[in-house]
């Protein structure tokens, strides 16, 4: 139960399904990073997680995950130095929401853990399997690829079959007292411009560097990759005569490329730390048809996916645009998410596809 409207509406349907509920609460002990010193202060979360709970009639336990969070915090700003763009909501799922929070469920002896999460887990063959959301614009199977696939059947997804406004109806109607809670932020320890963040635990990712166009001249300067990721146009501040786009980032020397938005189009792309879904994963040198999906609202792309040791390679069957490195790939066979892993680079001509 994180305070918000969409767990504790998960917690309400439980309560209602007859379950025994206990709520769980993390406990982050971070300090959130606003770069506008009139934002309004952060929601109380743990105090309307403890409302809900008495609403509900049901315990509630906190957990202490500051370290947890810590190293959330580390691996976010250190990508951002890599020339790589974080995906924190995966990392968070996979190593605090389903690893610490779903441990502590076990060990006060409960059957499964539930989060308000849009995505369903259903039998699938005798085996259980994580599948897209019922409903599409609010899908967030993509986010919970890198849940170890020992844990699926630990996990219950109550809101998988209902939309949002449904959910909020049935807060409202219920009168939970979080049901006009505004939407959290992705990054639940950054309110506002992340660069802050990374300019307060490493100041040395922001130096400056240059801003190199495709036929390698300098266009400009900037102060920092770390405020740049792949496809961006807004914020380059150098004058074309048709628009540019960052194409690619190079850590080393801190240089920004920009080019046309052709240059952003990749035949394929390569993965590693692959996390497969299902009990028998494919094998070195399988080479399976799957939708790829390679950004949280990004429409899957039909494509080619080759595992490769720990990682695999897919080509696309039409070039796809922005493909950026530290970001996910998840593999969608169907409605089911077959597994996916952290993109390391774009593929063009020059690379050998699958």
């Amino acid at each position: 139960m994180s305070g918000g409207v969409d767990s504790s509406v998960a917690a309400l349907m439980l309560v209602r399904q007859g379950w025994s509920v206990t709520g769980l609460f993390m406990r982050s002990g971070l300090v959130t990073v606003a770069s506008d010193p009139d934002a309004p202060a952060a929601a109380d979360d743990a105090g309307d997680a403890r409302r809900v709970a008495d609403h509900l009639g049901i315990p509630l336990h906190v957990l202490d995950v500051g370290d947890g969070f810590q190293r959330l915090v580390d691996y976010f700003v250190d990508e951002y130095g890599r020339g790589r763009t974080p995906n924190p909501c995966v990392v968070c799922n996979r190593d605090l929401k389903f690893g610490r929070l779903l441990d502590c469920a076990l060990d006060l002896g409960a059957e499964a853990i539930a989060t308000g999460h849009y995505a369903r887990v259903a039998d699938r063959g005798g085996e259980p399997a994580l599948l897209r959301s019922a409903d599409p614009d609010k899908d967030q199977s993509y986010a919970l690829f890198a849940i170890p696939c020992d844990r699926l059947g630990r996990i219950v997804l109550p809101l998988g079959e209902q939309t949002k406004a449904a959910s909020r109806r049935m807060a409202a109607e219920s009168g939970l007292p979080v049901h006009d809670k505004a939407e959290s932020q992705d990054a639940c320890f950054v309110a506002g411009d992340y660069a802050d963040l990374i300019r307060q635990r490493r100041p040395d990712l922001l130096r400056p560097g240059p801003i190199v166009d495709e036929l390698g001249r300098e266009v400009g300067r900037h102060q920092g990759i770390a405020a740049f990721t792949i496809g961006q146009r807004r914020g380059v501040r150098v004058a074309f005569g048709q628009p540019r786009y960052v194409v690619s980032l190079d850590a080393a020397t801190a240089t920004v490329h920009v080019g046309p938005q052709e240059h952003l189009l990749a035949r394929g792309l390569r993965v590693e730390d692959a996390n497969w879904l299902t009990a028998r994963p494919p094998r070195d040198g399988d080479v399976i048809e799957a939708d790829v999906q390679i950004r949280y609202k990004h429409r899957a792309a039909r494509g080619r996916v080759a595992v490769r040791g720990g990682g695999a390679d897919v080509r696309f069957d039409e070039p796809q645009r922005a493909v950026t490195p530290g970001q996910a790939a998840v593999f969608y066979v169907g409605d089911r998410v077959l597994g996916g892993g952290w993109i390391v680079r774009a593929l063009g001509a020059e690379d050998a596809l699958p």
